[in-house]
């Protein structure tokens, strides 16, 4: 029996893919938000595709903002803009 591939629904979008074709965002227990380029450090973790296109959704739709459960300012949001255009696709 094949093994079940984990999926996760991209706060941009809202379409469901593979967790590991996608970017994961986590916010730490100090509610600093940054980029998870490993998918395996600690904090509440909200995925987006490799595309500034869903993380413009993203802030428009406020879909980080929900699922962190606070607001965002908007130079997290071009942090994470910019470091989004430095990490490939794996």
């Amino acid at each position: 029996m094949a093994k079940k591939t984990p999926l996760r629904k991209c706060v941009g979008c809202g379409e469901m893919i593979a967790k590991k074709e996608m970017l994961r965002i986590i916010k730490t227990k100090d509610n600093d938000i940054r980029l998870d380029p490993t998918g395996k450090e600690n904090g509440r973790g909200a995925y987006l595709h490799f595309d500034a296109g869903c993380l413009e959704k993203a802030v428009k739709s406020k879909g980080l903002e929900r699922s962190f459960k606070m607001s965002i300012d908007a130079d997290i949001y071009n942090k994470l803009s910019e470091e989004l255009i430095g990490i490939e696709p794996k």
